[in-house]
């Protein structure tokens, strides 16, 4: 019953119906009924430490993301690669294993991809070659500490539940650098072989480019800082005449702060600094810019990207559409007061499907009109949940970087240090670390509580959950005797290494067609009952365990990053392989040799 059972489970995760939390919630279902298990051993997974520390990495992730941590750390050191192709694939790997090593890997591919395609157009490199180097690194960065990846978590659950003492943090790491370094040596040859489709995109989802180009927005974004001799200084956009302007209109307004800088919205009431920098949108042909510059003592800053495309951290854009019981029918399109209040501008309109790029001064609204509005992103969602006068038809795909709370970095980056010294402590559990960590940036305002559940992927939890139980079923019945005796029939002859190589390959395929985490959910149990046939410790058995299941290269389908960058590069099922294949073969060898260096007296 429990074969049969496990066989349906894997049956369904194969085919992809159900989806895989589901399958896992009807298997804590079907135990119990077959009697193998007790209705409360098929719920104790959610009471389990890991699966709480594991959720607490998810928040913490989350606020690395939230407060721009991430990204600046990526665009600090991708901004070193310039336009070399093989230093930005050695950059780009870099930073992605050091993040992923704290923080999910799913998450780290997610915020990448904008960054890697914005780096393809400005390099002319070909994003196909960098990105399949990204979900490369990310994979490989579940090898660099216990709490990189779930499949680690899962793995050291599995020894403390049978009685041993868990990894340290960084346990894995020893295996993991050599790893992440020959994936990196592997990449600057095989980039060659990637050729995906740089037609394709990441989503059906507009992007700011393509607005710019739909509302014939080109040549009319200028940078300007305000000079301490300026007469805007002191003074509000309102009082000075430029949040009215017919001509020249401030969108937004960047301000220095203690990490980069802060956006902030083009009100009336919206003070001048010196030093700001005014986003200015320009509403006529033949705008004079020296003259204006003159006029109030401003320097032209560099734009390297159409229309604010490059300060798409902070300031975005949405399109939106008049409905018919709009208040907002017959308004001037640019002062409308109920968007001014929202501290969004009009920069563009559409109407029968042709954009009227100018006049937005003078241009009457109407029903079934769409309008391009632009200001500081917090503005942008603000306005879309409250009010009720304009319908949101898109957001671009930017809007997933948007970064609410930039100015706590500090505090992020100080709690995610805290969180690592605590778990390096002797005698501070790792979820009391994780936990305290998620409470102190609550209360440093890194993440409120509602993204904080957001941030949780209660699918991987219902899934490990699920599935634990059936290794005490599996105990329970023999059927880990059964596995861990064919293994060894096997592979004994084969020596310590190759015991170590057998566990490695039959984990990296069952990751191939199952993700990640329920291939070390099924594992761990198996491979610490061969350690315990053989006498030995499990330690290494359990660590080329959990390296095997980060080594998930070879397929599109074998983990969300791959699917990720999958869609994004356009890569074929045949790239993935050829490239794949000869990394998880430099992991399965660099495993074997080193395990039993790290932990001699078990490999016996």
């Amino acid at each position: 019953m429990t074969v049969a059972c496990l066989a349906c489970a894997i049956a369904m995760f194969l085919t992809g119906r159900p989806r895989a939390d589901a399958v896992a919630l009807i298997m804590i279902v079907a135990l119990p009924v077959s009697g193998v298990v007790t209705v409360n051993e098929a719920l104790a997974g959610f009471s389990d430490a890991n699966i709480v520390l594991i959720a607490a990495l998810f928040v913490l992730g989350d606020g690395l993301v939230r407060t721009g941590v991430a990204q600046r750390v990526g665009d600090a050191l991708i901004a070193r690669g310039g336009s070399n192709e093989r230093r930005l694939v050695t950059l780009i790997m870099a930073i992605v294993g050091m993040m992923g090593s704290v923080m999910s890997s799913t998450a780290v591919v997610a915020i990448f991809i904008p960054i890697v395609f914005r780096i393809a157009r400005q390099s002319g490199v070909s994003r196909a070659r960098l990105l399949m180097p990204a979900s490369m690194a990310a994979l490989t960065s579940g090898m660099l500490t216990l709490v990189a990846t779930t499949p680690n978590l899962v793995i050291n659950s599995a020894l403390v539940y049978r009685g041993h003492a868990g990894f340290g943090f960084f346990a894995i790491t020893p295996v993991g650098v050599p790893v992440l370094a020959v994936c990196m040596a592997w990449m600057l040859f095989a980039k060659r072989f990637l050729i995906g489709a740089d037609s394709g995109e990441t989503s059906n989802r507009p992007s700011v480019n393509d607005w710019v180009a739909r509302y014939s927005l080109e040549g009319r974004a200028f940078r300007l800082k305000v000079e301490a001799g300026s007469p805007l200084v002191g003074q509000t956009l309102g009082r000075c005449g430029l949040d009215d302007d017919p001509v020249a209109h401030v969108v937004a307004i960047e301000r220095r702060a203690r990490m980069g800088t802060t956006v902030l919205p083009a009100t009336a009431d919206s003070s001048i600094a010196p030093g700001d920098v005014l986003l200015l949108d320009v509403d006529a042909a033949g705008f004079d810019l020296p003259a204006f510059c003159e006029r109030y003592t401003l320097g032209v800053r560099r734009m390297s990207g159409a229309y604010f495309t490059d300060q798409t951290h902070d300031v975005g854009m949405a399109e939106v559409i008049v409905p018919p019981d709009s208040a907002l029918v017959g308004d001037v399109a640019r002062r409308s007061a109920a968007l001014r209040r929202h501290g969004v501008t009009v920069v563009g309109l559409r109407r029968a499907d042709a954009a009227l790029a100018h006049d937005l001064q003078t241009t009457r609204l109407e029903v079934g009109d769409t309008l391009l509005v632009v200001g500081p992103w917090i503005d942008i969602f603000s306005m879309q949940s409250v009010e009720h006068d304009i319908v949101c038809l898109a957001m671009p795909v930017e809007s997933d970087a948007y970064v609410p709370a930039p100015d706590k970095a500090v505090q992020a980056i100080g709690c995610m240090a805290l969180v690592v010294a605590l778990m390096l402590a002797p005698r501070v559990p790792n979820v009391i670390a994780g936990l305290t960590g998620c409470l102190l940036m609550g209360a440093l305002g890194c993440v409120s509580l509602d993204s904080a559940y957001r941030a949780i992927h209660w699918r991987s939890l219902v899934l490990i959950v699920g599935m634990l139980p059936f290794s005490i079923a599996l105990q329970r019945t023999g059927g880990i005797d059964i596995a861990a005796d064919a293994v060894l029939r096997v592979a004994a002859p084969w020596g310590a290494h190759g015991l170590l190589a057998a566990v490695f390959v039959l984990t990296l395929v069952v990751g191939m067609v199952i993700s990640a985490t329920a291939t070390a959910v099924l594992m761990a149990p198996v491979v610490i009952a061969m350690a315990a046939h053989l006498h030995a410790s499990p330690y290494p058995f359990a660590m080329t365990t959990a390296v095997a299941a980060s080594a998930a290269y070879m397929s599109p389908v074998s983990s969300p990053v791959n699917a990720l960058v999958s869609t994004a590069g356009g890569y074929r099922f045949k790239e993935f392989f050829l490239v794949g294949m000869p990394a998880a073969l430099g992991a399965l060898i660099i495993t074997v040799v080193l395990v039993p260096l790290f932990w001699p007296a078990y490999a016996r």
